[in-house]
């Protein structure tokens, strides 16, 4: 059990989530990023599967086959696509839906924070691109979700944190608007 070091890396993890948050305006959701990691549920099998150089969800998932822990926070986390898959009312399965923008935004940051978390000094802009592109996470998202989550992580790649939070908060903006415009044509339609 390694509970001081998993909390540390918690904590800083959090911490660098919150910065990158409001960079993006995402204040809330900078505050109350991954509180639930401080949950008996969460923290318990964290600090007894800490590695340090990967989430301890791994190795928990190695020996029992499946991650309680991850199980517990991908259902209280809005910024994992994992939490975005629901019952389509036309194939009646579970399907991956569009997520909403600043959730998104919310994940980008979140994988920029690990990567740099776990490369510690090593970490290059292009680190949270390569583990995307490399990784499990496309094939399962939402299309439209995970290429606005790419496209913002290249972005981050070739022109660096500057210019890919620039276009974040321009995403978040423009989506705002669209959400108003949207609400205020429902109430037209309704009083109509």
């Amino acid at each position: 059990m390694h509970p001081f070091k998993h909390f540390w890396t918690i904590t800083r993890h959090r911490h660098k989530v919150l910065v990158n948050c409001f960079k993006c305006h995402l204040f809330r959701q900078g505050l109350t990023h991954d509180l639930s990691k401080y949950s008996l549920s969460e923290f318990i099998p964290g600090a007894k599967y800490y590695v340090g150089t990967k989430s301890p969800n791994e190795p928990e998932r190695q020996e029992n086959g499946y991650s309680l822990a991850w199980m517990h926070h991908k259902g209280r986390n809005k910024h994992h696509f994992e939490y975005w898959n629901d019952i389509s009312p036309v194939s009646k399965r579970y399907e991956s839906v569009v997520m909403p923008v600043r959730y998104v935004a919310e994940m980008f940051c979140d994988r920029i924070a690990a990567s740099k978390i776990y490369k510690g000094k090593a970490y290059k802009d292009t680190d949270p691109r390569d583990y995307f592109q490399n990784g499990h996470a496309r094939p399962n998202m939402n299309p439209v979700t995970a290429d606005l989550l790419e496209s913002w992580l290249v972005i981050l790649a070739d022109q660096g944190e500057k210019t890919a939070f620039r276009t974040v908060r321009k995403a978040l903006k423009e989506d705002k608007i669209r959400r108003r415009e949207e609400k205020r044509r429902k109430k037209t339609i309704k009083r109509g």
